[in-house]
């Protein structure tokens, strides 16, 4: 089986050279994939767009960024998948990224197919007018690729309500047209409640889906939360409804160790701070001296956001962010629950540790579905012309992530790996899609 994975990867690398994230994403899929299969077909995008997109910043200078959109595989429905805007944006990022939301669409027992875009324009530090002057002319030509029933992009890293809105705004302009083209909308206009909170709440539903099968709860449980956005917010929120107690948070410059426990007091600080003012986690510990803040340390062989006591982790920050070196200090220091927030956040080598422990390890496909789930719900809601209230969309929710656990737990079980939620995601999410390319034909 390593002969001819290796063999695999060194096809995939050369057909597809300097994208280390799309080789790490099939690595893990393959390696999941193998024993079901004697040999596996390459999966390629079904398309890949790619234009420039000039815009004007607040001086009336010109500025011109690269825009992408990956359309990976549309046999069990319309295309579905993010935007991010951010500098690191570039194509092997976003193939990984579109590779992943095959699966994980799949999982969710919707109609979804797979995809992913975006741009490397940076929108921190950016004015309303400069942001608003790049997402209008960013849809000028993604709309030419882009339908209800075509490709139903959503909102990603550097996307959220405003660039949301300002899409939205151009495509209706462009179109003139009212309809279900993008989820993550605002609540007047077509969006669905449960949307920010889903990604958040949906890793932790999945958490609390692997503990039950322990017979244990997340009550009185101690949480590493990564990031400081929507997900880490929602997250935290959802931890404490459960009882458990989340004691970091972090950003790009650094993180927040409070080992009283970020309350709900404390939490709608941080929401204020980060979605409100624009502002960095630093100030969570000039508000509670008690906390403390440490800054990032790029000469570090590890993040030090994991090296504390815990229970459970959730990273929600970015892919990568748990380095080998990480994941055996969670181990060490007690976690034995990690639910993924974020799109595939542990490199290869820390999967394997978390696996060889046999602790409780939810991957992103399977514990970060929530998100894509309720963008599902918003189409289906845009389709009806009728609006599901807070709590039909969080049981509906509940309902998927539950589906999605049982669907990988029961899938691990039958191939042979019991526990490894890695191998039941995979090859569940995988089974979906491949049966229906098969029953479409060749043209599937």
């Amino acid at each position: 089986m390593a002969e001819s994975v290796a063999a695999f990867m060194e096809m995939i690398k050369a057909k597809n050279p300097a994208e280390p994230e799309f080789h790490q994403a099939v690595l893990e899929v393959t390696e999941s994939l193998w024993p079901v299969l004697d040999k596996r077909p390459e999966y390629r995008p079904e398309r890949v767009i790619m234009f420039r997109v000039p815009w004007v910043d607040d001086k009336g200078e010109i500025q011109v960024n690269r825009g992408f959109r990956i359309e990976m595989n549309s046999a069990i429905g319309p295309y579905k998948g993010g935007l991010r805007l951010h500098p690191s944006v570039n194509l092997g990022i976003l193939k990984f990224l579109a590779f992943e939301q095959v699966f994980k669409n799949s999982l969710t027992t919707l109609p979804m197919g797979g995809g992913k875009g975006g741009s490397d324009f940076d929108p921190k530090g950016k004015s309303d007018n400069e942001v608003m002057s790049f997402c209008q002319s960013f849809m000028l030509e993604l709309f030419r690729h882009i339908g209800p029933n075509t490709d139903v992009p959503a909102g990603d890293i550097g996307v959220g309500g405003r660039e949301i809105g300002y899409l939205f705004g151009m495509y209706k302009k462009i179109r003139n047209e009212f309809t279900g083209i993008l989820t993550g909308k605002g609540r007047n206009w077509g969006g669905s409640l449960i949307r920010p909170e889903a990604t958040g709440y949906g890793a932790v539903y999945f958490a609390a889906e692997m503990l039950n099968t322990r017979g244990e709860t997340l009550k009185g449980k101690i949480c590493l939360v990564s990031g400081g956005g929507n997900v880490a917010q929602y997250t935290t929120e959802k931890i404490l409804d459960l009882g458990g107690k989340v004691v970091t948070l972090s950003d790009s410059g650094g993180y927040i160790y409070d080992e009283q426990g970020i309350d709900r007091e404390k939490l709608a600080f941080v929401m204020e701070l980060k979605n409100v003012r624009r502002g960095r986690i630093k100030e969570y510990a000039e508000k509670y001296p008690k906390a403390v803040f440490t800054p990032i340390d790029r000469s570090l062989d590890h993040n030090p956001l994991w090296n504390h006591k815990a229970d459970c982790a959730f990273p929600s920050a970015t892919q990568n962010e748990i380095n080998v070196i990480d994941a055996q200090n969670l181990i060490n220091n007690g976690v034995y629950v990690v639910s993924e927030g974020a799109n595939m956040p542990t490199v290869p080598e820390g999967v394997e540790i978390f696996i060889d422990k046999g602790i409780l390890y939810g991957p992103g496909k399977a514990a970060n579905a929530g998100g894509v789930s309720v963008s599902g719900l918003e189409m289906s809601q845009n389709s009806l012309r009728y609006s599901w209230s807070r709590e039909e969309v969080d049981q509906k929710l509940q309902g998927i992530m539950k589906a999605i656990h049982k669907a990988a737990y029961e899938t691990a079980e039958e191939f042979g790996t019991p526990g490894n939620y890695v191998n039941g995601a995979n090859i569940a999410g995988f089974l979906k899609v491949a049966d229906t390319m098969l029953d479409l034909g060749s043209v599937g």
